[in-house]
């Protein structure tokens, strides 16, 4: 009988940059994806769009689905003649009961690989600042799973062995077992001075590490509430965490910061905030989307020789109307005899990358300073071209005209508010767990507006980081309500993330 293929897929421990290439590469070739709770959900945005999408989380004894019944599904999807990846957090194969899962398809029949992931016992302690072995302290280790099958007569750990038998102790697991695991290592000859960390939700924004002895780390989480995800790191090494903690020390670590770019835009934002520790909470306010009718953008194409200058007033304008000559049979030399202007860095680079050369990048980011630039020349009859939004400002197009200049301004998309639900974003906001709101034009600020309401928008926004990336959108924001904190001198999305470090850095804040 002919069957699909499945993929055990380790995700990794939780930051989504640490699936291989070969995980990243079977997600999206899967025509279902079967994820776990410790699978980071943002490695779904990478499954391809019709994808079936199946969650079988298991946290804190509540369970999806048993482990039977998710080794079933996985077999009748495959029967299916479907691909399927199964994600599971970390690696599959240590304490991840992949194993249980390879010996099911093995039995069916159903083809798999087992594609390995980046196990949690070695990139939380990293994460952590705590090397597992280093020539001054420790050259073993030893992982150890902090809940076995409850089922069983007797353990299957060899304390007595384990206690003294590695110079590490890497505990998966095992926060609810903490103080039983602290008094077999004591008891079977560990010293009780053993310095021990607690890294709950390693790898991801919201790390938190607590330090202890065997002694009294027992004592110390039931103190401080510590609940799982855990892992137990006991050993030395522990101590080196005061030098090599990096992660915890990144400037926006434990920020959740709401990003409501479009979605196909978000990502550079996102990375960018991702690399400096904090969360990114995608909530698209715009959605992108070609014009009503193509006539005025195709008569202007056809002729875009005749043109002195083209502006660009965004990526989202190169973008479409590049597309559009291409989809007229033309191509990016025909644009040798206009001379092209782009208003920013990141609307230059869109343009340099699909090899059209940049004439002029005004000194700040915004149309006036276009004009202040192009004014310098005898603008009286030339002609100008600005493919743009609909709903753009009227400012640039007017000033060239009372310069005597021909400008013509053609639609080449639409910024529309996106329809969703927005109660998760809405719960962040009311818990004040959001550490900063990022808009990046005016249509970002009146959608956001318009998605929650003016006067809810108002009151969810009050006392936030509100970033803008320049005067135009700060005042957009100011008239419905919403005063902005942090405004860049360089309207750039690396401008307002370097705005948003220096904003934090002087505040003193740390997390949400």
């Amino acid at each position: 009988m002919k069957t699909g293929k499945v993929y055990l897929i380790g995700a990794g421990p939780g930051d989504p940059g640490l699936i291989t290439v070969k995980g990243l590469e079977c997600l999206r070739k899967a025509d279902v994806v079967i994820y776990d709770y410790l699978a980071n959900e943002h490695l779904l945005s990478f499954v391809k769009e019709g994808a079936e999408r199946i969650y079988v989380g298991k946290k804190g004894g509540d369970h999806t689905l048993s482990q039977e019944k998710i080794s079933t599904l996985i077999v009748e999807k495959a029967k299916e003649m479907k691909t399927v990846a199964r994600l599971k957090g970390g690696d599959p194969f240590i304490f991840g009961r992949g194993g249980e899962e390879a010996e099911e398809l093995a039995e069916a029949g159903i083809p798999f690989e087992v594609v390995p992931g980046v196990t949690s016992a070695i990139a939380v302690p990293a994460y952590a600042g705590i090397p597992l072995t280093h020539r001054d302290f420790t050259s073993t280790v030893a992982f150890i799973t902090g809940h076995e099958d409850p089922t069983k007569e007797k353990s299957g750990v060899s304390w007595e062995k384990i206690a003294t038998g590695a110079g590490t102790l890497v505990f998966l697991m095992g926060v609810g077992n903490l103080p039983m695991i602290a008094a077999e290592l004591i008891k079977n000859g560990r010293d009780p001075e053993t310095p021990v960390a607690l890294i709950r939700w390693g790898t991801l924004p919201d790390q938190e590490t607590t330090i202890g002895k065997l002694a009294n780390i027992g004592e110390i989480a039931r103190a401080k509430k510590i609940k799982p995800p855990v892992i137990i790191l006991v050993g030395e090494v522990v101590g080196l965490r005061d030098k090599m903690n990096w992660f915890e020390r990144l400037p926006l670590f434990g920020k959740k910061i709401l990003v409501t770019r479009s979605r196909e835009q978000a990502s550079d934002l996102s990375g960018r905030l991702r690399e400096l520790g904090a969360t990114p909470v995608e909530f698209p306010t715009i959605e992108v989307i070609p014009p009503e009718s193509w006539a005025d953008a195709d008569h202007c194409a056809g002729q875009v020789a005749l043109y002195d200058w083209i502006i660009f007033t965004s990526a989202n304008g190169v973008r479409f109307f590049l597309e559009r000559l291409l989809a007229l049979g033309l191509d990016v030399r025909d644009l040798k005899g206009p001379r092209v202007c782009a208003i920013g860095p990141g609307t230059a680079e869109a343009l340099e990358r699909l090899k059209v050369r940049v004439d002029f990048v005004p000194r700040e980011y915004r149309a006036e300073s276009i004009l202040e630039g192009l004014l310098k020349e005898n603008l009286q009859g030339k002609r100008i071209l600005i493919p743009r939004a609909r709903m753009a400002r009227d400012v640039l197009p007017e000033e060239l005209r009372k310069a005597g200049a021909l400008a013509e301004v053609v639609e080449v998309y639409r910024t529309v508010c996106p329809r969703g639900d927005a109660g998760g974003v809405r719960e962040l906001l009311r818990e004040k767990a959001i550490s900063a709101i990022t808009f990046t034009s005016s249509s970002t600020v009146n959608n956001f507006v318009e998605i929650l309401g003016r006067e809810e928008a108002a009151e969810l926004t009050a006392g936030i980081t509100i970033a803008v990336i320049g005067p135009v959108t700060a005042a957009t924001a100011k008239s419905l309500g919403i005063a902005t904190t942090v405004m860049p001198g360089e309207y750039t999305i690396p401008g307002l993330v370097k705005a948003l470090v220096e904003h934090f850095r002087s505040s003193g804040q740390r997390s949400a």
